[in-house]
């Protein structure tokens, strides 16, 4: 089995200490060591690398979704040479879909349908009443998009496509849920998943095929901090502090945060 070793970052949530004001501080906190990967075991996931267009195209969608620009440039400065890398190691590169459908075409995506087999039927759904819709039409008025950049981000996702420099290759593993996703990774052995894509807090936890629910799937669930970026609000934007908290959770509660430098010198084969 070729393994490589490589730094890691995880964060030792222990031990508080109940004499302090806050007990929390005396934990150990973030702490860095050399873990060893099983190459043949590991994969790379690209998930929602979307081609999200111009602001002066869809200017409603930039308004209310900021991290579109630091996407762009992770695309642009970090996928290039991480893709390259890992596609020419023994590492599996998986691509996580949705939106719209601009992959089914793909040879990695009918793989994955084989794969997977028939979907299961969609959880049933609780009843909605008059008090439930003046609430949802409350936060579609208030909370997000907002109604005046509805129409640009309904636009953009209308021609949704990968991003140039995150879209796959030959028949590289295309998985539009958690379903396909496992099937994938039974099909190559693949125990542990190290995500790149957008957004960290967002869609790489929750979204189908995000940590949340791979890791049902026995799966260990990693991100490359160089890789990734977050939905920021007002308060953590500048210091990109949604981002932090979320490698945080990452790091306690699904896997390691390693960086992508890292992980390329470990899985060079030349």
């Amino acid at each position: 089995m070729a393994t490589a070793s490589l730094r890691a970052s995880y964060y030792q949530q222990f031990d508080a200490d109940l004499s302090l004001p806050v007990p929390a501080t005396a934990y150990g906190g973030w702490a860095q060591a050399e873990v060893e990967l099983s190459l043949e075991h590991t994969a790379l996931v690209v998930m929602h690398a979307w081609d999200a267009g111009t602001a002066d195209a869809y200017p409603g969608w930039y308004r209310c979704v900021e991290y579109i620009p630091r996407a762009q440039r992770i695309a642009r400065e970090v996928f290039p040479g991480l893709l390259a890398a890992v596609r020419r190691s023994p590492l599996q590169l998986f691509h996580v879909v949705g939106g719209r459908d601009y992959y089914s075409h793909l040879p990695g995506y009918r793989r994955a349908v084989d794969l997977a087999g028939p979907p299961a039927p969609p959880l049933p759904q609780v009843a909605s009443d008059a008090a439930m819709d003046r609430l949802r039409e409350f936060r579609r008025q208030h909370v997000f998009v907002g109604p005046h950049n509805e129409a640009d981000v309904n636009r953009g996702f209308a021609v949704l496509d990968f991003m140039p420099e995150a879209r796959p290759v030959g028949d590289e593993g295309v998985a539009e849920n958690g379903s396909q996703l496992g099937a994938l990774c039974r099909h190559h052995g693949i125990n542990h998943l190290v995500y790149a894509g957008f957004a960290i807090n967002w869609c790489l936890l929750l979204s189908p095929g995000g940590m949340a629910e791979m890791q049902k799937y026995g799966l260990m669930c990693s991100a490359l901090r160089q890789a990734v970026t977050a939905v920021e609000n007002r308060d953590s934007a500048a210091a990109e502090l949604a981002k932090e908290l979320a490698l945080w959770r990452v790091a306690l509660a699904f896997g390691f945060v390693f960086d992508v430098a890292d992980l390329v010198a470990a899985v060079a084969t030349d």
